[in-house]
């Protein structure tokens, strides 16, 4: 047994199924003798994005392993690996290396030195009677504290060796989880209790722990109205009477309007990061920050009170002290709280309803969500959108009803992201329906892996809401677009697909979306990888009220 077939004994043991790759590496041969699936991509980056979206959808319960050559395959895979980073997805990611004897010699790239600042550990196997200890040690690193991707370069004039009789055993990683101390658990339940206005922010870290039956008992004790991230989204269902919605850039009217209004904001797995993705939070606001890094506690906001641990715990010892305090049953339902957030939610959408309910013809994308979301089976669905209008137009207003049934992501926003990340999360989920919503331009860029999901037998649906251009730029490069018609662009998605061997779906009026997504949820349930390409209008209205956003007057 080599170093190699030792690494694949590791993965095993730590119960990695499939592994995604893209040639060559000798790991591929060593996993696939044992029974390791190997997955390979069209490119390195959908390969790291489906491992992505395993790892989401299983709470990082299993660690998604991608296995890409030395040289230009680690040279392109930082993309991906930089947006596991930016959202905190556990991977584990196993390059070839180019050998102990040059890989510090310039111009050979070292993976190491490079991917340091996007992982969370990188390592390089050095000494192959060092491999299961570098192993575990990658796998440690993922799960501890807040998730991430980890780093192991391979070298294979290291791992073609003989592994040595007294090279330790492997024993697998399991995860650790901490809670914040009593006392401090008591003052951050005071305060909320005694909050005149108080808004749950619920981050992702709610998700990884699989603590929102905990997050809906405290909301619901309490009767303090929830908000997810965009991450989130799901960790609390949509349709609860103290649900809010989801805070990318845009959101409901109602995270606006409590966000606002507030005085206090309990934000639980939640670095609380400020980006361009997401909604700041108002200043003036008493802070309550629960998470399981303490790294990001007082990182971008002022905080009052830090609970620092995994967030099921931490919801737990808040439910005890609740009940302590107000009694098992908690605070009456709070009907006057109820009524504005459920007349706050009809107002918004009455407002869109012109948008939502639309016959233009072409189709107006915010018809085509609606679609999605009367067409469905919320309950036994994955969704998730990709970078750029898209995301910001479903974002409000799909209705995510169990954890995991959307993912929400882009701290940092790679287009095609969307196509790779689901078929990573039809592999968690065999038995749902996993459907991305993308723009044509991001089908550009990971199209091709619509190929790889027909070969690999992962059936998903991806929609592509084809408007022949870049949604927005006519309005930050007016003479670019109108001179040169930079950013505009046109393709047969539905076609490319066919051509793939992938079922090809034209839509051209919104009567036709509901009868594709049902032919498309038939097909994949006979094993169909399914292309609906929707030919939709341009729209750049969004669901952003900023003005809410400012404290009532006083007086």
């Amino acid at each position: 047994m080599n170093g190699f077939d030792l690494v694949a004994r590791c993965l095993q043991a730590e119960g990695v199924t499939w592994m995604a790759c893209f040639p060559a590496n000798p790991l591929i041969e060593a996993a696939a003798k044992i029974g390791i699936r190997p997955i390979v991509f069209r490119q390195e980056r959908g390969g790291i994005n489906a491992i992505d979206g395993f790892s989401r959808q299983t709470s990082g319960k299993q660690i998604g392993v991608f296995a890409s050559q030395s040289g230009p395959g680690v040279e392109n895979s930082f993309g991906g690996i930089a947006q596991a980073w930016g959202d905190s997805v556990p991977i584990l990611f196993l390059p070839g290396g180019s050998g102990t004897g040059s890989y510090d010699i310039a111009p050979n790239f070292s993976a190491t030195r490079n991917y340091a600042n996007v992982t969370k550990l990188a390592l390089s196997i050095d000494q192959v009677h060092r491999t299961t200890r570098e192993m575990r040690r990658a796998f440690h690193a993922a799960r501890q504290g807040r998730p991430g991707p980890v780093l192991v370069e391979m070298h294979g004039d290291v791992l073609r060796h003989e592994v040595p009789e007294n090279t330790p055993p492997y024993k697998a990683s399991s995860a650790m989880k901490y809670a914040p101390s009593r006392s401090d658990i008591k003052d951050a339940v005071a305060h909320l209790l005694a909050a005149d206005a108080p808004v749950i922010w619920a981050g992702q870290g709610v998700l990884y722990a699989e603590a929102t039956d905990q997050l809906k008992e405290l909301a619901e004790l309490t009767q303090t109205p929830v908000i997810t991230t965009m991450q989130a989204k799901s960790a609390f269902p949509d349709d609860h009477p103290l649900a809010l919605g989801s805070a990318n850039r845009t959101a409901p009217k109602s995270v606006f309007k409590w966000l606002g209004i507030a005085d206090t904001v309990f934000a639980v797995g939640s670095g609380l990061t400020r980006t361009t993705f997401g909604i700041d939070i108002p200043p003036g606001k008493f802070m309550i920050q629960a998470n399981v890094a303490a790294e990001d506690i007082n990182k971008d906001y002022d905080i009052d009170i830090g609970l620092v641990g995994d967030a099921k715990l931490t919801l737990e010892l808040m439910l005890d002290e609740v009940k302590a305090a107000l009694g098992e049953n908690g605070r009456e339902t709070n009907s006057s709280l109820v009524e504005t957030i459920a007349q706050t939610r009809k107002e918004w959408l009455d407002e869109w309803a012109p948008l939502l309910n639309s016959n233009e013809v072409p189709v107006n994308p915010y018809r085509v969500i609606q679609e999605i979301n009367r067409s469905i089976d919320h309950s036994n669905s994955v969704v998730t959108h990709d970078a750029g209008n898209p995301r910001d137009q479903i974002m409000p207003f799909y209705k995510a009803s169990i954890p995991h049934g959307y993912i929400g992501w882009g701290k940092t926003t790679h287009l095609g992201y969307g196509i790779p990340l689901v078929m990573g999360a039809k592999m968690a989920n065999p038995d749902r329906f996993c459907m991305n919503f993308m723009g044509d331009l991001a089908f550009g860029h990971t199209g091709m892996e619509i190929e790889t999901a027909v070969r690999a037998q992962i059936p998903i649906t991806t929609v592509v809401i084809n408007n022949l251009t870049m949604g927005g730029y006519d309005k930050s490069m007016p003479v670019a677009m109108e001179k040169y018609g930079a950013g505009n662009q046109t393709g047969d998605y539905a076609g490319v697909a066919q051509a793939l061997g992938a079922k090809g779906i034209h839509v051209t009026t919104a009567d036709q979306i509901a009868p594709a997504i049902k032919d498309a949820q038939r097909a994949n349930q006979e094993g169909e990888t399914v292309v609906i390409e929707v030919r939709t209008r341009q729209d750049t209205r969004f669901s952003v009220y900023p003005d809410l956003l400012a404290p009532p007057a006083k007086g």
